[in-house]
């Protein structure tokens, strides 16, 4: 199979029906474990006012924050790479200006998953 090009892939989805591109987001999302969510709905969530019932309530959501680079400060940066959709100077930048969150608001084994990346790598990392 042919690897498709980014231009490729867009005109692709400029063919499909909403609803149609809808559930392939959804199927996305299911096959990667992953989530689509605007970044206005992040921070609608954390908005004031929220219900106390709500924190005590089983955590959900985690967030994997990056302590330290250790020694090898470039195995960490491609780990951050591979994990976000971040580029070279980006995840640079993020290495370099620790303590940052890498990931956030993501499932519980996702973040297990980039937490042992991210020590496999040398870094130092706390999941809240």
């Amino acid at each position: 199979m042919a690897k498709l090009s980014q231009e490729d892939l867009l005109a692709q989805f400029e063919e499909m029906t909403l609803i149609e591109l809808s559930e392939f987001v959804k199927l996305f999302e299911e096959k990667f474990d992953v989530e689509a969510a605007a970044p206005v709905a992040v921070a609608a969530a954390g908005a004031p006012g929220a219900p106390a019932a709500a924190a005590e309530e089983e955590q959900d959501e985690f967030d994997v924050i990056l302590t330290g680079a250790g020694d090898k400060k470039i195995q960490v940066i491609k780990v951050v790479r591979e994990l976000t959709s971040l580029g070279l100077k980006e995840a640079k930048d993020l290495v370099d200006g620790t303590p940052k969150p890498v990931l956030e608001k993501v499932a519980k084994d996702a973040a297990e998953k980039a937490a042992e990346s991210l020590k496999g790598a040398g870094a130092s990392v706390e999941v809240k």
